[in-house]
């Protein structure tokens, strides 16, 4: 009687286990590949994510004074503002040509850029192009609310917007990164003098 070589049934069962084992190792080298490149990814996108939300926590702007002149104390109307504003604490560098202007008050809503031709940016403590780069950086900003003013502004360049003696005025700073600054003018129901520290 003929009888089965065992060694041979052996070989064949060696070499298919052999052939899963190598599926398996393959399988699971590319499912670790994918892993790690979505580990990566995940994490360059939390570091943008980081990156952005601290900016626009930390690079706000800081106002130091602000006040309001009037052209003739007389009629009690403001017609143009000035602030004195500076980086925030831990803040980087701050391009003032980009940062966003929102007034809201009693004669409406108005939105405008530093860089309009209704504003006129001074760093009078040594920065240039108008981007604050040191914490001891100060700019003056002079909004022109109305024609009849000493903003430096060209004749006609003005917002139109009247603001007078008892109004109150918020007025909200963005820069390039979306961190906001909000402050608030209030101006005395009685002015004498032709400006007032609001």
């Amino acid at each position: 009687m003929f009888e089965p070589n065992r060694a041979e049934e052996r070989g064949q069962v060696g070499i298919g286990t052999l052939i899963v084992f190598i599926a398996m190792v393959l399988v699971a080298a590319i499912a670790a590949g994918v892993l790690i490149n979505t580990a990566g990814f995940l994490q360059t996108q939390a570091e943008a994510t980081g990156e952005d939300s601290t900016q626009q926590v930390s690079d706000r702007l800081q106002v130091v004074s602000q006040s309001g002149y009037l052209s003739d104390p007389a009629n009690g109307t403001v017609d143009h503002l000035t602030f004195v504003l500076a980086r925030s604490p831990g803040a980087d560098n701050i391009d003032l040509n980009t940062v966003s202007v929102e007034m809201t008050g009693t004669s409406g809503q108005e939105t405008f850029d530093l860089s309009s031709n209704v504003t006129n940016v001074t760093i009078f403590t040594g920065g240039e192009d108008n981007v604050l780069t040191d914490a001891s950086d100060r700019a003056e900003v002079s909004i022109a609310l109305s024609d009849d003013n000493d903003v430096g502004v060209a004749p006609g360049e003005d917002l139109d917007y009247t603001l007078e003696e008892g109004d109150a005025l918020t007025v909200t700073f963005t820069t390039q990164s979306g961190a906001t600054m909000t402050t608030e003018i209030r101006i005395p129901s009685t002015v004498v003098d032709e400006s007032v520290r609001l």
